[in-house]
């Protein structure tokens, strides 16, 4: 992977039809850390983060990319650096996943399809990374949606990018790849020097594989910085709306438990 990137959002505010939903936001990637955007539903985490992958203009603020606008660059030069998985993709039918994953590999061919020598090899790489290589020659149309969201996955690797933008990237995974799939992030960072901003439902995960939480309420910025400052029970349980304990376990992690009528302590 070709590190050493930082990706930075700043003062940015985003609107859809004139109704702003992101005020004043700010998120800095950095190359060899794992940024988790985490909130509520609707409180603005994807939008933000298409914002930085240049899929939503702000009606406000700046994205620089090793401090240059990254609304200036052209859009082959920006994919060949950043590359974004999305919660919503179109499926196409009757291609095989080698394909999908290939699809990668555009920003770095011409216009005739050449000028790729390594992208076999890193699309091959892509694949046993997430573990599709065995259905490498099914139609993609006919995966279930947790093979479909591997493929989808291995395809953003493929594109060997100094920063990885993550929407909600273990959809639809079972236990074990969800698990693996946050492997994966941690070993971009550690291994590559990967930038990595994810977007995560799940505040354990998000407290086990990211550096910096971002905690996102009603599109505000609430709250920056180290999981253990971030998570903490009243601020949770304020933003959620409902009583979330949180607590360190023995090996020092973070753990949060929501607490509904059902099962109080």
């Amino acid at each position: 992977m070709t590190g050493q990137a930082a990706l930075i959002g700043a003062g940015l505010t985003l609107a859809y039809d004139g109704r702003t939903v992101v005020h004043g936001a700010g998120v800095e990637l950095r190359a060899g850390r794992v940024v988790a955007l985490i909130g509520p539903n609707g409180s603005g985490k994807s939008t933000l983060l298409r914002s930085l992958a240049r899929l939503h203009a702000p009606r406000a603020g700046s994205v620089t990319l090793d401090g240059t606008d990254a609304l200036a660059l052209r859009p082959r030069d920006f994919a060949r650096r950043v590359t974004l998985l999305t919660q919503s993709r179109p499926t196409p039918g009757g291609v095989r996943v080698r394909d999908v994953v290939a699809y990668g590999r555009h920003p770095y061919r011409t216009r005739f399809g050449a000028g790729d020598p390594d992208g076999p090899a890193l699309a091959d790489r892509a694949m046993r990374l997430t573990g599709v290589e065995r259905m490498a020659e099914r139609a993609v149309d006919e995966l279930s949606g947790g093979e479909l969201q591997r493929v989808w996955l291995a395809t953003c690797l493929a594109q060997d990018t100094g920063v990885v933008l993550l929407d909600e990237p273990t959809t639809f995974l079972d236990l074990r790849y969800q698990i693996e799939t946050l492997d994966i992030v941690r070993d971009l960072a550690d291994e590559h020097g990967v930038a990595v901003g994810v977007v995560l439902h799940d505040l354990d995960q998000a407290a086990a594989v990211a550096d910096e939480l971002v905690l996102l309420d009603r599109g505000v910025v609430r709250a920056t910085g180290k999981p253990s400052a971030v998570l903490t029970a009243e601020l949770l349980t304020e933003v959620y709306g409902l009583r979330i304990d949180v607590h360190i376990d023995e090996g020092g992690h973070v753990r949060t438990r929501p607490v509904g009528r059902h099962n109080t302590i």
